[in-house]
């Protein structure tokens, strides 16, 4: 069964983290979710949502404990079929580019780029910084996907579900994931 790592930082934008999670699992992945304390509250507060029952409602998610750094995510040694950083805070982008692995979360990220795993960030954040920038561009370079949270209008969004669910279905093509969640360029509906 292929496992799939998934990182939620105190951006906003925490129903990405929920759309392509959920899309993972339905299409009979597992998952291994890790959230800082601030991204938690986040979700929360977003979304209505607890991760802790979100993830106990859902048999193939474990959720970990991102001061945790002897879980399996922390080693390169287990094999993750990728990661994705959803909502990836500008904080957490930064730490990433310069190496700085403090918990549980950015050492899993730092392991899928020294294993050249896919490691998917997707940032939201707006305006960018120089430094925000470069920091993407680092992080690029080594591998890294870098997707930001923009989503298209050429499918005609009617709601912000669907907004969520363009950029869902976004990540999981990159991840090489089947799905549906948007109607692609010139696709019928």
């Amino acid at each position: 069964m292929e496992t799939y790592i998934i990182g939620i930082t105190g951006a906003s934008g925490s129903a990405y983290a929920l759309r392509i999670s959920d899309a993972l699992l339905e299409s009979g992945a597992a998952l291994r979710v890790v959230a800082t304390d601030t991204g938690r509250r986040v979700l929360e507060y977003e979304t209505g949502v607890s991760l802790e029952r979100w993830a106990g409602e859902r048999p193939n998610a474990v959720l970990e404990d991102n001061a945790d750094l002897f879980s399996p995510l922390a080693s390169g040694s287990r094999r993750f079929t990728g990661m994705v950083v959803a909502p990836c805070s500008m904080s957490t982008l930064g730490r990433l580019a310069c190496g700085v692995t403090t918990d549980l979360l950015t050492r899993a990220a730092d392991v899928m780029l020294k294993q050249r795993r896919p490691l998917l960030l997707v940032p939201r954040e707006t305006p960018l910084t120089s430094i925000h920038l470069q920091n993407m561009l680092t992080l690029s370079q080594c591998g890294a996907t870098i997707l930001p949270a923009m989503p298209a209008f050429y499918h005609r969004p009617r709601t912000v579900d669907d907004l969520v669910s363009f950029v869902a279905g976004r990540a999981l093509d990159c991840l090489g994931v089947e799905n549906h969640l948007y109607q692609r360029w010139r696709e019928e509906p």
